[in-house]
């Protein structure tokens, strides 16, 4: 006769079995995903970490091609970054170093190229608001007003509004257009942080005008 404990041992299996019968599908699918939900994400990590030291390495290359000043080697490079490692920031931060490396050699066209790139194709908004100001100076450079002005009405991040309407008073001001101009300077005033250096250039800017900057805002406000 069979032992009680032989017994519960029997009825152990035969209730793991029956469990396994029943469930066993579900719990294998389920490991399935989980674990290779985890190997996917370590994979992700691992090409992400991979693509971002790749990407690194060009960029360093399109910086000392940028400090020898050779033109062709930048766009070769910033072609290359854009193509292979489009999804990374140092793509974007090739694509701003590449069009002030053009922009100085008088290759205007290609720079504002470059920033337009990064400006539609980047990831990362503040290097986008970049692009965009830049590039709505090179189009002011090249007297497409209208078009630098319907650049810089695009939405910006609040860090970058000063900036903005900065830029907006000097391509106003291009066009002769002086209360327009000092309207956008005193704007350019209450999005400058009191202690910024470029804040008393905007100061400087609308002074020449014969304007004066808006009050500056109570300490305890700005606290």
């Amino acid at each position: 006769m069979a032992s009680n404990l032989d017994l519960e041992e029997q009825e152990q299996l035969a209730s793991l079995k029956h469990f396994w019968s029943k469930y066993g599908n579900l719990i294998s699918w389920v490991a399935i995903v989980v674990f290779g939900s985890i190997g996917a994400w370590n994979g992700w990590t691992w090409w992400q970490s991979r693509q971002g030291a790749q990407a690194s390495v060009l960029h360093g290359e399109l910086e000392r091609a940028a400090q020898a000043g050779e033109v062709d080697r930048v766009q070769r490079a910033l072609l290359d970054l854009r193509e292979q490692y489009g999804s990374t920031t140092y793509a974007q931060q090739g694509g701003l170093l590449a069009a002030q490396t053009l922009a100085q050699a008088g290759k205007s066209e290609d720079a504002q190229a470059a920033l337009r790139w990064v400006l539609e194709k980047g990831v990362d908004a503040g290097y986008q608001a970049v692009a965009r100001l830049r590039l709505a100076s090179l189009m002011a450079d090249a007297k497409k007003y209208d078009d630098a002005l319907a650049l810089l009405a695009g939405k910006l991040p609040t860090e970058f509004s000063g900036l903005a309407a900065d830029r907006r008073g000097d391509i106003l001001l291009l066009q002769g257009k002086k209360p327009e101009a000092m309207a956008a300077y005193r704007q350019a005033l209450t999005g400058l942080d009191d202690r910024a250096d470029y804040r008393r250039l905007v100061e400087v800017k609308l002074a020449a005008l014969g304007g004066d900057p808006p009050p500056a805002a109570p300490v305890a406000a700005a606290r």
